[in-house]
């Protein structure tokens, strides 16, 4: 499918919601699914990188899954070591990178994240980032926590806090917001995701589980992602004015 490529956005991230529910109408386990949900990894991350995207983000898991029965946990947490295992990411020269309180992983999974992170750091097509054992709310205290130590020990001003401080104590003070929000799985919601950094995002909700999620559903995304205006709180005319400068 052709797509018009000047409209790209620079950042997508996420929301993989509909593992379960695919693998459990086809009377499998739940970890089939997320089984099925890395091969979408892998064709989205390429399509992305194809495409000139420049950061993916990727909702893995959430703080509040490890309340998820141990094996499904556990099942999770291996999928995770071997989806590292795969060279997508040499082959199609993305960086990978990982947002979450990685304390709580396996002390394995940790090597692990880690010596991808080293192996991948010069490659410079695209960033793929995942969020591991993250949850906006937690994010937002961590810097919230990490401001106030500051000001304690004369660090900083309080006065002197603005949104650009609040954002440089993020997880993700490396790369841009979010230009597009995706979730599939028919869900709603943005379910503690990036809550501080899509203030301006464009979202898109479908209702395909996310191991169904092809090629042609990420470009009705990115189409219809190309077809809004993005208003920052301005209007509609000096948008247009500012376009046509």
């Amino acid at each position: 499918m052709s797509m018009n490529k000047t409209g790209i956005p620079q950042h997508i991230a996420i929301i993989m919601d509909g593992n379960g529910r695919w693998a459990t109408e086809r009377n499998q386990p739940r970890s089939y699914g997320h089984q099925a949900g890395v091969e979408t990894v892998r064709r989205i991350t390429s399509e992305c990188t194809r495409l000139g995207v420049k950061y993916l983000t990727l909702y893995t898991f959430s703080t509040e899954n490890w309340n998820r029965p141990s094996d499904e946990v556990a099942a999770l947490m291996g999928l995770v070591l071997s989806s590292l295992e795969d060279e997508i990411f040499m082959k199609n020269n993305v960086r990978f990178r990982v947002i979450g309180d990685i304390k709580r992983l396996p002390e394995n999974v940790q090597q692990k994240l880690q010596e991808t992170m080293d192996h991948t750091a010069q490659n410079d097509a695209m960033t793929m980032v995942v969020a591991l054992s993250y949850s906006s709310r937690w994010e937002i205290t961590e810097a919230v926590r990490q401001l106030a130590a500051k000001a304690a020990n004369g660090e900083v001003n309080p006065q002197d806090i603005d949104e650009q401080t609040v954002s440089d104590a993020m997880t993700t003070t490396f790369m841009p917001d979010p230009d597009l929000l995706i979730r599939t799985g028919g869900e709603l919601r943005i379910s503690n995701y990036l809550l501080w950094q899509i203030a301006y995002s464009e979202l898109y909700f479908c209702d395909t589980y996310w191991p169904d999620f092809k090629e042609e559903d990420l470009h009705r995304a990115i189409e219809d992602y190309q077809k809004r205006q993005r208003r920052y709180g301005k209007t509609e005319a000096q948008v247009s004015e500012e376009e046509n400068k």
